[in-house]
């Protein structure tokens, strides 16, 4: 019996998970405490937390490990610049301040952070740890595994053969050649910021036709073994990371979109064809991936398939991967980004000293907890109405169906990127000027972004195409409405990013669908992050009543209370 605790960090996405005999006890991304939206830093506020969850300090660790091999990420970066020097002259020194200034040394660091002796503390590979927080986390005995991201050390995308507690590693694919790449060139190509803004992209996607796709057979080769190249003429991540596409990318689609610039779906035929550009990338990453998917069928023999990596979080193309690619169960952990390669370091950490695998991961609330009296004190200082709830679920469904829109606070913060009903903004799910709304006024957003449906898991198919699976509970998927009258959570191809809840999964949330049902309503709401622009999900009290505060929404409720803005 071990505690283990793995850590991510120094690119993006830091984050802290600890394992205590083989179970998952607390997993936090370091953007919700220190508040610095993808904060890329060692997670030392992460790692605290931890600690604190589980009454420990850093001597009791068995072993603390990290992400990826540091070592071998200089090698790569050495190589890569020194490559394509001299069109890498201004990276150079940026890149090898950066590694041998602290990254190089972060195992060192981390010891002394952690206050454990430094032969305790190792190291897994990037895809190692990408798919043993997937795998491992899935319940699944035996399993294909697909690792896709942007790059670890030098891996881009791997495939595994998960059985038992073990990965075997069956190939791999290297950089510069890297779907997540692609993906993050043309994100920053539509004027977005890369490692935040490729799941507008995949919004934005929804609105256009996939009408470039001659262009895009120039920029990337496929092979029949469901490999892939780039033709890296058209990117400069190999050269210049901070754009991640050359000139030759615009002069083969046009010249990009400059950031930050309003958006005019209707009226812009400029932002119409970006649009089209966003459809064309989706649809050949879909290709892509569902190649990679079949080839892995194909040598595994295996009929689960688990994914892991930054480009898992593209949720229309899991939706087409659980359809086309002939598995009969597909899996993504909730963080498949960098963060969940701290959960996959800590599990692989655990085995190594004697442990399982942990339990099917069922639930994401694996953050801190809400202080619900501490959230009324500080809110009655604040001059704001706290009024205790005998039924909160009751309330909250009683007031959706009046068409407020409600913050809500239970439990412990989700692991990953989306709310789950443990911090997040609930409204009803039928008018799509509600949407609109949130977009504009509360969301500050584009006006093309889409919202989920939570949705009860015996009811999804009521509303939605197919069943609850592995996908929905964790907003893994897309599905296609079946049902009228959803058009606040209806994007405009038609689908929805499905949330299936059970007591279980979301306690309060389900009550919420359950008191719906009762009374007569569709057991569905809209559920978004509670988070303002450009700031990670709310984690504590404090955060949650400044949203309320500088949001126009009509109340929040923490745990058993609810506070607004008005009398009382």
């Amino acid at each position: 019996m071990a505690a283990v605790l793995g850590v991510s960090g120094t690119y993006h996405d830091a984050a802290a998970a600890l394992v205590i005999d083989g179970r998952v006890v607390v997993a936090i991304q370091e953007e919700r405490l220190s508040r610095v939206k993808n904060d890329p830093s060692l997670p030392q506020q992460a790692i605290a937390a931890c600690l604190d969850v589980a009454g420990l300090d850093g001597a009791a660790l068995d072993r603390v490990v990290f992400y990826e091999d540091p070592y071998a990420k200089l090698e790569r970066v050495l190589a890569s610049t020194l490559g394509t020097f001299p069109r890498a002259w201004r990276q150079f020194p940026r890149a090898m301040a950066a590694q041998l200034g602290g990254k190089v040394w972060v195992l060192d660091q981390l010891a002394e952070l952690v206050g454990v002796a430094r032969a305790r503390v190792t190291h897994v590979t990037h895809h190692q740890a990408h798919a043993a927080s997937a795998f491992l986390s899935s319940g699944y005995p035996d399993a294909a595994v697909l690792t896709v991201d942007g790059v670890g050390e030098s891996v881009s995308t791997a495939l595994w053969r998960g059985s038992g507690d073990a990965l075997t590693g069956l190939g791999e694919l290297h950089y510069p050649h890297s779907l997540g790449l692609l993906y993050a060139a043309l994100t920053a190509y539509l004027g977005f910021e890369v490692n935040d803004g490729e799941y507008k992209v995949m919004g934005l996607a929804g609105f256009g036709q996939p009408r470039f796709v001659d262009e895009f057979a120039k920029i990337i080769r496929r092979d029949d073994d469901g490999g892939f190249e780039l033709e890296l003429a058209y990117f400069g991540h190999h050269a210049d990371p901070e754009l991640g596409f050359g000139p030759a990318l615009e002069r083969l689609l046009g010249p990009r979109r400059p950031p930050y610039a309003p958006w005019d779906l209707a009226g812009s035929a400029a932002d119409r064809r970006y649009a089209d550009i966003a459809a064309t990338l989706q649809r050949v990453t879909e290709d892509v991936l569902l190649g990679l998917a079949r080839a892995a069928r194909a040598r595994t023999g295996s009929d689960a398939l688990c994914l892991a990596g930054g480009v898992a979080l593209n949720a229309v193309a899991n939706a087409r991967l659980a359809r086309e690619a002939g598995f009969a169960r597909v899996f993504v952990q909730p963080a498949a980004g960098d963060a969940g390669g701290a959960l996959g370091a800590a599990l692989l950490g655990a085995i190594e000293l004697g442990d399982g695998r942990p339990p099917p991961m069922t639930n994401a609330a694996l953050g801190l907890a809400i202080d619900a009296g501490g959230a009324a004190d500080l809110a009655r200082q604040l001059g704001l109405t706290v009024t205790p709830l005998a039924d909160p679920a009751a309330e909250i469904a009683r007031r959706l169906d009046d068409g407020d829109l409600l913050g809500v606070c239970h439990g412990r913060f989700e692991w990953g990127p989306r709310a789950l009903g443990f911090r997040s903004l609930l409204a009803s799910p039928r008018d799509p000027e509600v949407r609109d709304k949130l977009n504009r006024a509360v969301k500050r957003r584009e006006p093309f972004r889409p919202f989920a449906p939570a949705v009860l898991a015996d009811q999804v198919g009521v509303y939605f195409d197919g069943d609850a699976d592995d996908l929905t509970p964790f907003m893994t998927t897309v599905r296609a409405v079946r049902a009228d009258g959803l058009g606040a959570v209806t994007h405009v191809d038609g689908t929805a990013r499905v949330q299936s809840v059970t007591a279980a999964s979301s306690p309060l949330l389900h009550g919420v669908l359950t008191a719906l049902a009762a009374a007569g309503r569709p057991p569905i709401v809209l559920n978004t992050s509670l988070n303002g622009n450009g700031e990670p999900i709310v984690a504590r009290a404090a955060d949650a009543l400044g949203f309320l505060l500088a949001h126009p929404i009509d109340g929040l409720i923490v745990d058993d209370v609810l506070v607004t803005k008005g009398a009382a």
